[in-house]
C-alpha cells in the first residue's frame, strides 16, 4: 500500500512531466490509491531526496499494463530503462503472459524509446468526455447495485465473453475491485432480467465509466444505449463530469458513445512487449 507521501510525490512528478510534454499520462491514480500491497507493483527512483522516476504496474486479470515517467531534468540517464526492466521482470516472475507498455499517442519521445525495445504496436485507446446532449431514458432498462453471488457470477461471465478474460483471471480481478476499490458496481436489467454490467468511479468531481458490457445475445437491441443514458444522467445530476475509455478498434462502442454525446479528447497507445 502506498503512503500519502508517495502518492503526493507521484502526483507532483506527473504534473511536471505532463506540463513539459504537453500530454496526459495514464497512471490510474484510483488504482494507486487502493493498492492491496500483496505484489510489487510500483517502482521508484529517487535522486537529491526527491522522486524523479516512477513506473506503475497495473494488473487487469489477463494482462499487465506498465506506465511510467522521468523528470525532464533527469532524462537520458537510463532511469526509465532500469524502472522498465524491474517492472517487466516482476511481471515475468508472476508468469504474466501479456505485458502492455502504455504511452501517450502524442509523445514522440515515448515512440523513440519504444522503437528501441522488443515490442510492437497493439492498440490505441481513446479517453472520451461527455458533452451536453439530449438523452431520453427508457424504463424498460434499469440499473441496480451488484450485491448477490448471482450478480458476481454474471459479471464474471461478461468479463469472459466481452473482454476475453480467462475465468480465473476474471474472478481475481473482480474480487480485487471489490476489496480494494471504491467503485460502484451495477447490474443492467432489461425487462427484469440480467442483461449486462457497468462500473462507475466517482472522484474529484469526475465520474469514470468502466467495465461496460452487455451479453452478446442481447446486443443490438438498444440495451447498452439505454443503460449508458441512465448512468450519464445520474452522474450529471450530481454535478460530475462524465468520462470513459474505449479501444479504437471497437468501432461499435465508439459509435455508440459518440451518438450519446461523448467526444474524444486524448488517446493512449499500447505496445505489446515481446516476452
Amino acid at each position: 500500500m502506498l503512503t500519502q507521501e508517495e502518492l503526493a510525490a507521484i502526483k507532483e512528478l506527473q504534473e511536471i512531466c505532463e506540463k513539459d510534454g504537453g500530454f496526459q499520462l495514464k497512471l490510474n491514480y484510483d488504482m494507486l490509491k487502493n493498492r492491496a500491497g500483496q505484489e510489487k507493483e510500483d517502482f521508484f527512483h529517487y535522486e537529491d531526496n526527491k522522486l524523479v522516476g516512477f513506473l506503475g504496474s497495473y494488473d487487469f486479470g489477463n494482462k499487465v499494463e506498465l506506465c511510467g515517467m522521468v523528470h525532464p531534468d533527469y532524462r537520458r540517464r537510463g532511469i526509465f530503462t532500469r524502472l522498465l526492466e524491474q517492472g517487466i521482470e516482476e511481471a515475468k516472475r508472476r508468469n504474466i503472459k501479456k505485458i502492455l507498455l502504455n504511452a501517450p499517442t502524442s509523445s514522440q519521445s515515448a515512440k523513440n524509446f519504444l522503437a528501441a525495445i522488443p515490442c510492437s504496436f497493439y492498440v490505441a485507446e481513446y479517453q472520451m468526455k461527455w458533452h451536453k446532449a439530449m438523452l431520453t431514458e427508457d424504463p424498460s432498462v434499469t440499473l441496480r447495485p451488484s450485491t448477490t453471488t448471482e450478480d458476481f457470477e454474471a459479471e464474471i461471465q461478461l468479463e469472459v465473453l466481452a473482454f476475453g478474460f480467462k475465468e480465473d483471471d476474471a474472478r481475481r480481478f473482480n474480487q480485487q475491485i471489490r476489496e480494494n476499490g471504491n467503485d460502484q458496481n451495477f447490474i443492467i436489467e432489461a425487462d427484469g432480467k440480467t442483461a449486462g454490467k457497468i462500473r462507475v468511479d466517482e472522484a474529484n468531481g469526475e465520474a469514470w465509466i468502466y467495465g461496460f458490457a452487455v451479453f452478446p445475445e442481447l446486443q443490438g437491441k438498444g440495451i447498452g444505449r439505454k443503460a449508458l443514458t441512465k448512468v450519464v444522467k445520474t452522474e450529471v445530476q450530481k454535478g460530475l463530469s462524465v468520462f470513459l475509455e474505449v479501444e479504437a478498434k471497437n468501432a461499435h462502442a465508439l459509435k455508440l458513445y459518440e451518438s450519446c454525446g461523448f467526444r474524444s479528447y486524448h488517446s493512449q497507445d499500447y505496445y505489446k512487449y515481446k516476452i
